[in-house]
Order: C-alpha cells, then structure tokens, then sequence
C-alpha cells in the first residue's frame, strides 16, 4: 500500500472555510476538479471523490487539524 500524498488544494469557501476542492496541484501540474462525487466524514478529516478535468477520480483527505490543514491525496483512477 502506498503512502498518501500530501498536495496544495484551492477550494470554494461558502458557508464554511474549505467547503470543498475546485483544484489542486500534483507536482507543477493544476488538476481542475469538474466535479464532487460523494463526501463523507471521518473524525478530525473529510474525505471527498472527485472527477477531474482529466477524467480520473481521485480521492482527497483534508485533515483539520488545530491551525494546520493538511490535504492529502489518497488515491486515483484514470478515466
């Protein structure tokens, strides 16, 4: 099993900070996420699948933790 990721995610903030991801950097490259495909809750992280301009879903981790976040990428699929 691989290690996750950690990444830089730039996200829409409506009714809270860090609502959800609308891109997020791999590397040099931008991903632009199209869309959000499901969300769900652990303690402490909100995990969210996403489709990305690119085709592939990917799975993102943002962990809240104090005054640090921390975005990681879990995991992927090509499209």
């Amino acid at each position: 099993m691989r290690e996750p990721f950690e990444i830089r995610v730039e996200c829409y903030s409506g009714y809270k900070a860090d609502e959800r991801p609308i891109c997020f950097c791999l590397g040099s490259r931008r991903v632009e996420v199209v869309r959000v495909e499901d969300r769900w809750y652990s303690p402490g992280c909100t995990w969210f699948r996403v489709r990305a301009e690119d085709g592939a879903v990917y799975i993102l981790r943002h962990r809240e933790s104090g005054q640090e976040d921390q975005w990681t990428l879990e995991s992927f699929r090509r499209g």
